[in-house]
């Protein structure tokens, strides 16, 4: 069920902090967790894969990461939902650094045009505090509450082709991302791209980009298909739903992405995500930053609770956010599946994990039909995972305190 996965067994021995006292993840310590317990005795009903990284300090300062993975397997499809935002969002941000433009930054205000009837314009947002769209103001929507529009829109802006390829050139092998979130449009259509302008403050184009369309065909071509049947409308068809032409995103490249965002120099050069460190800070804050916490996009506490996108700290539950924590990550949630994947702190104990964890739970497998088992099986496994992870941080002795006081904002 479980295996480790280290750099190297000679880095997991000196630097890892185990000992022969430590509890082993997944296996000891599980009798105060029945959710996660469930789940583990359970991993093919539940398609559930985990990715637990611990880390450990060198002496100066660098992250050494060990692997702990249950059920692990990137050839395995689940849909990826939400998840898919986060990487488009930091591409957004190197693509932008890519043009070199004068007066071209993440505030300059971001026009869509349509010249097709699959085409919707975006031209003022209301939400932001000019009321004019930006990539900036895209991307805190997305890290803030995972909004729909705000993604597509930055789809409009990379496309397929240098969506798929950068992230390929990043050692990020099985991902696929080939569609807008919660839009009716057609594998051909989501394969045309809007054509957008970049003004500056008294309207002057600073850049124009006209309507492109992706040659290249990304598609899953394994043909995944999930469940058993569907509703497409009001009609249940009874065969399994084709995601043939959904994206993908495997865990180890989503749990990957975080770990490169979070600490960008434990990896080679060409693997990481080519931002300055005013961008990278940026999307640090906002990954983290709770709804609340923000005024442009202000977002009702009734509707947006602090740990409405915090799975590992029990997304339902609506009291206060602990002072202490802070968690940076993105989550998922469509088609039967919960996925986050997370950088988890904790500044008061100096303790510091990587999660990242999928779970399907569908028990009629039928897609569509809003009968999944998120709040019976869904969050109370990624509470108790999170609570037991945090557990075995809690207990185990470092070589090295964890230093983070660079991952801590002014909100």
């Amino acid at each position: 069920m479980m295996k480790y996965s280290t750099q190297l067994a000679l880095l997991a021995l000196l630097f890892s902090g185990c000992t022969s006292k430590d509890k082993v993840p997944f296996e000891d310590g599980l009798e105060d967790f029945p959710a996660l317990q469930k789940v583990l005795d359970n991993v093919d009903k539940y398609q559930v894969q985990i990715i637990y990284t611990r880390i450990e300090r060198n002496e100066h300062g660098n992250a050494l990461f060990t692997d702990f993975t249950v059920n692990l397997d990137d050839t395995r499809y689940f849909y990826p939902a939400s998840t898919v935002k986060l990487p488009v969002a930091l591409l957004a941000l190197e693509w932008l650094e890519e043009q070199n433009i004068e007066g071209l930054t993440a505030e300059t205000t971001m026009l869509i045009d349509s010249v097709r009837p699959s085409q919707i314009p975006a031209v003022v947002d209301f939400s932001a505090k000019d009321s004019l769209p930006s990539i900036a103001h895209y991307i805190k929507k997305i890290l803030l509450v995972s909004d729909n529009d705000a993604y597509n829109r930055l789809y409009e802006l990379l496309g397929q082709e240098y969506i798929n390829q950068k992230l390929k050139e990043k050692g990020l092998e099985h991902t696929i991302i080939n569609h807008r979130l919660s839009y009716s449009a057609s594998p051909e259509e989501n394969r045309i791209l809007n054509p957008i302008r970049f003004v500056d403050s008294e309207g002057i184009v600073l850049l124009e980009i006209p309507e492109r369309s992706t040659e290249t065909i990304y598609s899953n071509v394994d043909n995944p298909t999930i469940g058993k049947a569907f509703y497409a409308g009001d009609s249940l068809v009874n065969d399994g739903m084709d995601f043939t032409f959904k994206n993908k995103l495997a865990l180890s490249d989503l749990h990957g992405v975080v770990e490169r965002i979070i600490f960008p120099m434990s990896f080679v050069e060409f693997d990481r995500f080519t931002i300055n460190e005013d961008h990278r800070s940026f999307v640090l804050k906002y990954m983290s930053m709770l709804p609340a916490e923000s005024d442009f996009p202000k977002y009702p506490n009734t509707d947006y609770w602090d740990k409405y996108s915090k799975f590992y700290l029990n997304g339902n539950d609506k009291s206060d956010f602990p002072a202490n924590f802070r968690i940076f990550n993105k989550t998922g949630e469509a088609y039967g599946h919960l996925i986050d994947a997370s950088y988890y702190v904790d500044f008061e104990k100096g303790i510091e994990f990587f999660v990242s964890a999928v779970i399907y739970v569908n028990a009629d497998e039928t897609l569509n039909d809003d009968e999944y088992e998120y709040d019976e099986i869904g969050f109370p496994f990624f509470t108790e995972l999170g609570e037991y992870l945090y557990q075995l941080e809690s207990e185990r002795k470092k070589m090295i305190p964890s230093d983070l006081r660079k991952f801590k904002f002014e909100y």
